[in-house]
């Protein structure tokens, strides 16, 4: 075979996986079905720990704005035990220690176990550290990273993973993202954690087990919450009516050092980024608490200290997916504007249990009478990235809307993770790596620029 029909045997694999349409790219992947299967209440990810009282379901998150706190969370199934953590870095010998809270909720006919949660701040940043919860010989010991202090110029990697669940494909996600090279510091979670609601009467047992299922990686490293529409647990027919009950009791946020007043909206600074977290199923119009604390937030983002500005909802706001078709378009038209005006570089949601990146566009230009309400390009605006591919029981989306959209860049229903590699204050890289490949396998990538400090404003394609 020579060179000239070896390159034509390559394209035609090219062309085999990739279909070129209207818009960007529709993977022609195809997994064995979409459908996706609850692990067993007996595999060895729920296994309680051993030991009368011994701490389970242990995650963190950051405590503070800047970066050099974090929250510590445990759950005692027997009685309270301690609330007390031990913590050191790592090199010394000197242990501290930090008093938490601890507290408990009903839900229809569960009681949960003892839910502690301590916060410790003022940590050094760029930092190992050690932690223990627990009494006895049921004391149990994690260890975690701080970030770099807030810089331009620091190098950060994040996962990104939504809509988990945990099914036989959640756990492949979560595998694939711990085994993935790339090596994420902290994971941003984009909603839908149990799916306890899918179960019935809510099973709040559910919410134990996925937090056992996770802890290998969230009690190691920090996960940034936002709340998706499977964390509302609604039910006023079970005697339920307060939402988020179960959310708001077990994963803290670090809501208050944002000046915001709930856990669902808040901003964080992480190394070289500036984080912010929208709310898709809490009130978002105008002179709501959440659309005064945004537009008061986004004056306040530095960008020659955090100059990549990221924002995480769970429901999207461009979708070409038939399922959760345009969901996102009043949260759209109510904040795009302020998106390209504050020049946010990338939205990453959920929701869509498929995966979806668009090119940088907005549709902001419609005033009711110029009949201008069709997306543009616009290298001011973000990118958008739909991840909602964890794996839960609900399956895959696979019914597309055809033609594809000029905006969308790429989108593939297969479950999947995300790493956003920030390199220093002009260029990141994003990938995403299908479960079926091998762990540094990259489906679909892009390079960004920075929106705020590159002059050309441009985002590159690295690969189909």
């Amino acid at each position: 075979m020579d060179v000239s029909q070896v390159l034509v045997f390559v394209i035609l694999i090219l062309n085999s996986s990739v279909l070129v349409c209207h818009g960007g790219k529709t993977s022609r992947f195809s997994r064995r079905n979409d459908i996706s299967v609850d692990m067993p209440l007996d595999s060895d990810v729920f296994r309680i720990p051993p030991g009368y009282n011994a701490p389970q379901q242990v995650h963190i998150t950051q405590g503070n704005h800047d970066g050099n706190g974090v929250i510590i969370s445990w759950t005692t199934p027997d009685e309270p035990g301690s609330n007390e953590v031990l913590y050191w870095a790592e090199g010394s010998k000197e242990k501290q220690s930090a008093e938490g809270i601890v507290l408990t909720y009903s839900y229809f006919n569960y009681t949960s176990g003892y839910i502690h949660h301590c916060t410790i701040t003022d940590l050094e940043f760029d930092t190992n550290y050690y932690y223990e919860v627990g009494l006895g010989n049921t004391t149990r010991q994690f260890w975690f990273s701080t970030p770099p202090r807030p810089g331009p110029d620091v190098p950060y990697t994040f996962g990104l993973i939504g809509d988990l669940g945990q099914t036989y494909d959640s756990n492949r996600t979560l595998t694939h993202y711990q085994l993935n090279p790339a090596k994420g510091n902290t994971v941003l979670f984009v909603g839908d954690l149990s799916y306890a609601d899918d179960y019935p009467f809510h099973d709040n047992n559910r919410w134990d087990t996925w937090g056992r299922f996770t802890e290998r990686s969230v009690a190691y490293q920090p996960w940034i919450w936002t709340a998706g529409n499977h964390e509302i647990d609604f039910a006023p027919d079970l005697g339920e009516s307060i939402p988020f009950k179960p959310y708001v009791h077990r994963y803290p946020t670090p809501f208050e050092a944002s000046e915001s007043t709930t856990p669902f909206w808040y901003s964080i600074k992480r190394a070289s980024t500036y984080i912010i977290v929208m709310a898709s199923y809490s009130a978002f119009g105008k002179y709501t608490p959440q659309y005064k604390w945004f537009i008061n937030e986004l004056p306040k983002v530095n960008r020659t200290e955090t100059p990549w500005l990221i924002v995480l909802m769970h429901s999207p706001l461009y979708n070409s997916y038939v399922k959760h078709y345009m969901e996102g378009e009043t949260m759209r038209v109510m904040y795009e504007s302020y998106f390209v005006e504050y020049k946010v570089d990338v939205i990453f949601a959920g929701h869509v249990h498929a995966y979806e990146r668009s090119e940088r566009i907005s549709n902001i230009a419609y005033n009711i009478t110029n009949s201008k309400c069709t997306p543009t390009s616009n290298q001011s605006a973000p990118i958008y990235i739909t991840i909602g591919d964890g794996g839960n029981q609900e399956g895959l989306a696979t019914e597309m809307t055809e033609p594809q959209p000029s905006y969308s860049a790429f989108r593939e229903a297969s479950f999947g993770h995300g790493i956003f590699d920030i390199k220093n204050r002009t260029h990141a890289y994003f990938s995403w790596h299908r479960n079926q490949d091998g762990y540094a396998v990259e489906a679909d990538s892009v390079w960004l620029r920075n929106t705020y400090w590159d002059v050309e404003d441009k985002s590159f394609i690295a690969s189909m």
